[in-house]
């Protein structure tokens, strides 16, 4: 399997969205799956945290509010892994389009906001394959929060409380979600995201999205006409 800097040679094509939550990221994957259906695209879904295997001692791990910055951060990368080998990889080398609500590049910005050594992270993640395309979402926390609190408050982890940045959990939520966007910015010259403003329109975000994932396919070979 290809180290993370190394682009990957299978038939299919990885693609994954990026940004705080609020963004709007897990609306557009959602639009840009059901269009990939409806003509005919053989299309898998994966998302952050959602491991058969670990996701539910990473649950109750949370909810007992007892994992340290680096714990969090490898029970991530094993929950990762275990998706990548059982989902991901086989799906793009049966040729699918995988769609990922999240990516290593989750780890590289909350982990690193949480005061995780940024190279240490980078390497636990050294074995994940590439995307094809990575799009990250880009918004202020402020307008994030209002997104979010429309419907509920900000969850512990979330707004970083462990971290103690403040007893507010508003606050507190724009000082952490502060320093992730500062991570993921880092990304875009490092890791070639994708930058798209979150507030723009639903619609002309997912133009955008469908116009890149054409060009991607082409350039991999895919009749362009068939998308």
């Amino acid at each position: 399997m290809p180290k993370f800097n190394e682009n990957h040679n299978y038939k299919g094509t990885l693609v994954c969205v990026e940004g705080i939550d609020g963004s709007g990221k897990s609306t557009q994957l959602a639009l840009l799956r059901d269009w990939l259906k409806e003509i005919g695209q053989d299309v898998i879904f994966t998302e952050w945290n959602s491991s058969e295997l670990i996701s539910q001692t990473t649950k109750l791990a949370k909810k007992k509010n007892m994992l340290s910055p680096r714990t969090f951060s490898l029970l991530h990368a094993v929950d990762f892994a275990d998706r990548l080998q059982q989902v991901i990889a086989p799906a793009l080398k049966a040729g699918f389009i995988v769609l990922a609500d999240r990516y290593a590049y989750t780890a590289f910005a909350r982990d690193v906001a949480r005061g995780v050594d940024s190279d240490w992270v980078r390497e636990v993640y050294n074995f994940a394959i590439k995307p094809d395309l990575a799009i990250y979402f880009d918004i202020d926390p402020k307008d994030a929060m209002e997104r979010i609190c429309s419907n509920r408050a900000p969850k512990f982890y979330e707004a970083g409380m462990d971290l103690k940045l403040s007893n507010d959990p508003y606050e507190s939520y724009i000082i952490f979600q502060s320093r992730v966007i500062k991570e993921y910015k880092k990304m875009v010259d490092e890791y070639g995201l994708v930058k798209l403003d979150a507030l723009d329109s639903i619609h002309s975000k997912q133009v955008a999205i469908r116009t890149m994932l054409k060009d991607v396919l082409k350039a991999k070979g895919v009749d362009y006409d068939a998308v």
